[in-house]
């Protein structure tokens, strides 16, 4: 007897599909996606051009991608754009990984990393963080061998807050054989303020093996708009087109980046205030004796263990919507007013009966 379900790829059937964080009701604070709570500038809003969408976009992005050539000093056909940064990641992994082949990366890190592998084909090999969830380079190093394709660092990384130092990353890259492609995901670096912070910009030209991966959707408030861009060798950027979606960029996110990149004072004074929302909200967790590693993008990391479920219930009572992740919560910067809410939930989440998983969280 034949089956009635059609056949797809087994890895594919049991692959969890990537959730993004949880709405939020409207008297909620919804802190679950890394969003910005601004909203975009009158500027860029004004200069979105709504009566063309009729009209098919310019599929190279070229006039964003001769703005970002210029901002770091390469030629326009070194940058590619796509829907969101994760978009151009899953080019680059197509393109580089298939089936016999690993990518390395940190874990925990960026959900979608699991995902983009298993669908290329690929296999993952997550290297642990840190005991103070960092990544673990030298270990990562080690992981290489002569199957790895793509190694992904994430800094600041997704959902620890957490950087590599520039001193790390130089050391690493000394020592990555130059036939394996280095992702640097910075989708978060406007948030940063470390100086001794990793800072692709100044690296990429000196690595003929390292592509940058930015975005638009958190210090510039695009995400709805799905625009995201990466800086590498041309012939990399060319296999990344290669692969991609055929106009996924629409006209308006390449217009609304165009104008965010005219006004990016303006943004970046809104990224300094969210900042100063993350030292608030960094301070009163230190006061209720969490131990958690110092954010450097806008979002904390709270390491809950297996109170993590229980934990995020407790924050949904106090209005106010998480991500709950398997072994802790990722609380977004989001509006001022937030901050009284989430403290006051973390205060209830430090009374509840502690474990040997909490004790990671709390001092």
């Amino acid at each position: 007897m034949t089956s009635s379900r059609v056949r797809l790829r087994p890895e594919i059937e049991t692959l969890e599909p990537y959730r993004q964080g949880r709405p939020a009701a409207d008297d909620a604070f919804k802190l679950s996606s890394n969003e910005n709570p601004f909203e975009p500038l009158p500027s860029v809003l004004a200069s979105l051009p709504l009566g063309a969408i009729n009209r098919y976009p310019d599929a190279t992005a070229g006039a964003l991608r001769s703005i970002l050539a210029l901002r770091y000093g390469v030629e326009p056909g070194q940058v590619q754009v796509g829907a969101g940064s994760v978009s151009v990641l899953a080019q680059l992994i197509t393109a580089a990984a298939a089936q016999g082949d690993e990518v390395v990366y940190s874990w925990r890190s960026f959900e979608a990393y699991p995902g983009l592998v298993t669908t290329s084909g690929a296999t993952s090999v997550q290297v642990p963080n840190t005991p103070d969830h960092g990544h673990d380079l030298p270990a990562m190093l080690a992981a290489i061998n002569d199957r790895t394709r793509i190694v992904i660092v994430c800094s600041p990384n997704n959902p620890t807050s957490t950087v590599v130092s520039r001193e790390q990353f130089v050391e690493f890259m000394s020592a990555v054989p130059s036939s394996v492609l280095v992702v640097l995901d910075e989708a978060y670096a406007e948030f940063v303020t470390d100086p001794e912070a990793v800072r692709g910009a100044t690296l990429v030209a000196d690595y003929p093996n390292l592509v940058l991966l930015r975005t638009f959707s958190k210090a510039y408030g695009l995400a709805g708009l799905r625009i995201g861009y990466a800086v590498g060798p041309e012939y990399v950027m060319d296999a990344a087109r290669a692969v991609a979606i055929p106009l996924s960029v629409t006209g308006l996110a390449q217009q609304a980046a165009i104008a965010s990149l005219e006004h990016e004072d303006e943004l970046l004074e809104r990224v300094a205030r969210l900042n100063d929302v993350r030292q608030r909200i960094v301070d009163g967790l230190a006061a209720q004796g969490w131990r958690i590693p110092q954010p450097h993008g806008n979002f904390v990391w709270l390491p809950t263990g297996e109170n993590t479920t229980a934990a995020a219930e407790i924050f949904a009572r106090h209005s106010i919507v998480v991500r709950a992740l398997v072994d802790g919560l990722r609380i977004s910067v989001g509006e001022s007013e937030a901050v009284e809410k989430l403290l006051s939930a973390a205060a209830e989440v430090v009374g509840m009966q502690r474990t040997p998983s909490t004790a990671a969280g709390l001092g």
